[in-house]
């Protein structure tokens, strides 16, 4: 009889949490092929994460309102999971336990809200991320130990979630992104440029803290002139209120450069043309562009926190400033500019205590002990 795997990710539309979602179900389908396994996966769109020999169920209308999503996490799956019935494992991508019937159970919390410090103008800014900062931690509590398995990305969200929530040690699992590959990149975009190049890759989120970045660009031009440096945002300006705000802020700085959304082959290519990446954000469970950035043996600036830390390690050249003042990133993008190396570092790799996994292998080999 074949064991039914059901992945519940009905909210995962974009970033590095879809590129989860992709990666879990590419794997899964090789399992589904083999013939042993059943695999349904509940999400937004399939089209979003279409891969063969999955079952799909589309519930695009959760993402109306917080409301329909909860009736969802806890009525809607609970019924899916009698019909499905019996369910081996339920996997749930995106940090909620939903109320389901099934043998074994895991969660991937990959949210790292509860651990958000916000501030007051983002009330105004962006309302929901701030309410979402505020009572994520009590939707991670709900049901969180009926599961068998806990899925962190980093040490430092295991050690916060056994403070927080007094789970077994044994239970959470570091989960490691798969390393970053490199795409070809072109000679052209390489040597076109003679000013120096700084490269902030990021959705326009305002947790992302994009504005020290910009306040330190200001600083740095008013202090050494407009054609010594560029430095390069993923944002337009236009996708939200936050972006708007940013742009009336600083989109007269000549010397940042609003350059909007990039495919991932157009933002690797920006990579291999940049001399430095920017990485301020006030919070992140990973920080993929700092990983995929690494592989280039390039400069790095990076927020003085846990998570920037933890994906930086094993890098060759990064330094670290406190995220809340530009004037310390001004300084070392001045630095660097400047040709003045001599600040960054080599980081020593991490030692990450069991159970810890490197490969979707590895993860569903544990989650089927």
């Amino acid at each position: 009889m074949k064991k039914t795997i059901v992945v519940s990710a009905v909210n995962l539309r974009k970033g590095g949490t879809l590129t989860i979602l992709r990666n879990c179900l590419e794997y899964l389908s090789t399992l589904a092929q083999t013939g042993d396994y059943r695999i349904v996966a509940l999400v937004h769109k399939k089209e979003l994460a279409f891969y063969p020999g999955i079952e799909y169920i589309e519930m695009p209308w959760t993402i109306r309102n917080w409301l329909l999503r909860l009736w969802c996490e806890y009525v809607t799956m609970y019924r899916i999971s009698k019909q499905l019935s019996p369910v081996y494992l339920w996997f749930s991508l995106h940090d909620s336990t939903p109320n389901v019937k099934a043998q074994k159970r895991a969660v991937y919390c990959h949210n790292p809200f509860p651990f958000y410090q916000w501030k007051w103008r983002e009330l105004f800014l962006n309302y929901k991320i701030v309410c979402f900062a505020w009572f994520s931690k009590y939707i991670y509590r709900i049901n969180i130990h009926k599961n068998q398995w806990i899925l962190v990305q980093q040490e430092w969200i295991r050690e916060a979630f056994l403070r927080m929530f007094r789970l077994n040690p044994k239970q959470i699992i570091v989960t490691l992104p798969a390393s970053a590959s490199t795409y070809c990149s072109s000679e052209t975009f390489q040597k076109q440029h003679s000013a120096y190049h700084f490269l902030f890759a990021s959705y326009g989120d305002i947790h992302k803290n994009f504005e020290t970045v910009c306040r330190a660009a200001k600083l740095l031009e008013k202090e050494i002139g407009t054609d010594k440096f560029k430095v390069i945002l993923t944002i337009s300006g236009t996708e939200n209120r936050y972006a708007r705000w940013l742009y009336k802020r600083w989109g007269n700085v000549r010397s940042i450069d609003f350059a909007g959304f990039m495919s991932k082959e157009k933002l690797y290519d920006t990579y291999a043309g940049t001399d430095c990446l920017l990485f301020p954000s006030r919070v992140e469970t990973w920080g993929l562009p700092i990983s995929e950035f690494a592989a280039f043996g390039k400069p790095m600036l990076l927020a003085d926190l846990p998570y920037a830390h933890e994906t930086a390690a094993g890098s060759g050249r990064t330094a670290f400033f406190n995220p809340e003042k530009p004037e310390e990133l001004k300084e070392q993008m001045k630095r660097l500019v400047e040709g003045d190396t001599s600040f960054l570092k080599a980081l020593p790799e991490t030692d990450i205590p069991q159970p810890v996994t490197r490969t979707w292998e590895e993860l569903f080999s544990l989650l089927s002990d």
